[in-house]
């Protein structure tokens, strides 16, 4: 059950395509734009959590999971509630979701946030400034679980979508005693751009370095990006763990959407574009999802988490394998 919260959330994202379709007017009550309460950390209730007293965690930003919905007094509200528990239910769905995926023996952070709605992605300027909110929260929540709940284990930083943009944010603010317990970076279904230039984000090379970010988004072909995802600086194929344009296969489930035991696996070869940066997926058979408002027929942005769950998985416990051994050899 727990493998099917990622097919919930990608559900959930037709849904709020659908009130912005019935609301597209976007108003606000005295000029003010509605805002949520606001989360409250040291509330149980605003995280999910799996501590299974492993020796290093992940903390887990999840990717867009509400769309514009309107409030009892009328006003539109482009935030999710974590207090409600209706709009909490996707986020939740992808949380679990994830966890059961990738998260193996490591223990498992994610919060609530009043992350910002489908819809607030249509364009670049919109999105800078809905995004304050959302990174506002994590950076509480980070620091939250950093004083209270890590207990100075080592650490892999990972956010999708949405949750891969602010955690860009995170990497580029962390202090130097922090990041020296971070055992990687997973940047997943998020471009990095050429302006940026941080000391705490380096390219992965490998499977296995230590304090890299590991970046990819997946396409049919370059032309199936999303506006604004059409090139990154920096990406890895998460198949083969290799920076060059060397194909490797990739046999899985193709679809998040139904039961795996329902499914016929797909046999594709993936391949990393150098000069976009973009990861090239031949041999999908199932048929295409395409992401409202802002997808493209061709373009793999809600399986991106699934299609490598695997690779992922056994990567980040690799790479916390490493770091505890080096850790331990320093001692």
């Amino acid at each position: 059950m727990k493998k099917r919260g990622l097919a919930i959330g990608v559900l959930l994202i037709v849904v709020g395509a659908a009130i912005w379709i019935l609301y597209q007017n976007r108003n606000t009550k005295d000029g003010r734009e509605a805002v949520p309460e606001e989360p409250e950390y040291a509330d149980a209730t605003q995280w999910y959590v799996s501590n299974r007293k492993g020796e290093a965690d992940v903390f887990y930003i999840i990717s867009t999971e509400t769309g514009d919905y309107r409030l009892a007094d009328g006003q539109m509200c482009h935030y999710a509630d974590t207090y409600n528990d209706s709009l909490r239910a996707p986020l939740h769905a992808e949380m679990e979701g994830v966890d059961s995926l990738l998260s193996g023996r490591l223990n498992y952070y994610s919060p609530y946030y009043r992350q910002c709605s489908l819809q607030s992605f249509v364009n670049d300027s919109l999105t800078k400034a809905r995004l304050q909110m959302p990174l506002e929260d994590v950076r509480r929540a980070f620091r939250y679980y950093l004083d209270h709940q890590n207990g100075g284990r080592p650490f892999i930083l990972a956010g999708f979508s949405q949750g891969g943009m602010i955690m860009l944010e995170l990497l580029k603010e962390m202090d130097e005693e922090t990041f020296s317990r971070m055992i990687a970076a997973y940047a997943i279904g998020v471009p990095i751009a050429d302006s940026i230039h941080h000391r705490h984000i380096v390219a992965a090379k490998g499977t296995d370095d230590l304090g890299v970010t590991i970046c990819y988004n997946s396409v049919k072909n370059i032309r199936c990006a999303m506006p604004g995802f059409e090139h990154s600086s920096m990406a890895i194929n998460p198949v083969n763990w290799r920076t060059d344009g060397t194909p490797v296969t990739l046999i899985t489930e193709p679809s998040p959407l139904l039961p795996v035991d329902k499914q016929k696996k797909d046999t594709m070869t993936v391949r990393l574009d150098t000069i976009s940066g973009l990861l090239l997926v031949e041999g999908l058979t199932a048929t295409d999802y395409v992401l409202p408002l802002i997808g493209k027929e061709g373009n793999y942005h809600s399986r991106e988490i699934w299609f490598y769950r695997e690779q992922l998985r056994k990567n980040m416990e690799l790479r916390a394998r490493h770091f505890i051994t080096r850790q331990s050899n320093n001692r």
